[in-house]
């Protein structure tokens, strides 16, 4: 039974605020042991825990998986999770950030595909530092490609090249909407 403080409010953290706790640690270990080794590698672990999270990809059985989420949760429960939420946190917006960009370049290949010269020459403006000459021949050939159906290898090199310029200029960059 809970004791009241002088508050009228409980002295300790109620059942369920314990669960949930407990479930916010299962669930950022999860986190840790679906990330990759490299990005693993810069959140800055206790040693024990770090043993768990490798120990824990390598089970196959799901009750001993199981378990060993438990482990790491309760290890978590004796670390300072901050710093490791703060990390996640920067891995994650890096990862919108990155699919943003890749977003970007779809379209403007998409746009200069599907469009007229026009898209060509308004990213050749808000982009000066792009070999015009290259860029043209590079959406010439791939809309060849699209009308006879074969395999869209110029439209790769495309997007390749829209991509090297956009973060070369980033800064300068002009995105769509």
């Amino acid at each position: 039974m809970n004791e009241l403080d002088d508050d009228s409010g409980y002295s300790r953290p109620s059942k369920s605020a314990l669960k949930r706790e407990s479930q916010a640690l299962e669930e950022l270990g999860q986190q840790l042991v679906a990330l990759p080794a490299e990005q693993l590698a810069g959140i800055p672990l206790p040693d024990e825990l770090a043993e768990a999270i490798h120990t824990a990809r390598r089970i196959s059985s799901f009750s001993a998986l199981k378990r060993q989420r438990k482990f790491i949760a309760k290890l978590l429960r004796e670390t300072d999770v901050e710093p490791i939420h703060a990390r996640l946190e920067g891995l994650n917006r890096s990862s919108a950030q990155s699919i943003h960009r890749h977003h970007t370049v779809e379209r403007w290949r998409d746009r200069m595909l599907e469009g007229d010269d026009g898209v060509v020459d308004e990213f050749l403006q808000s982009h000066p530092g792009a070999d015009r000459q290259k860029l043209r021949q590079l959406v010439r050939d791939a809309r060849k490609e699209q009308q006879a159906a074969a395999a869209p290898r110029s439209a790769r090199l495309l997007f390749r090249y829209l991509r090297q310029v956009l973060e070369e200029g980033r800064g300068t960059e002009v995105e769509m909407d």
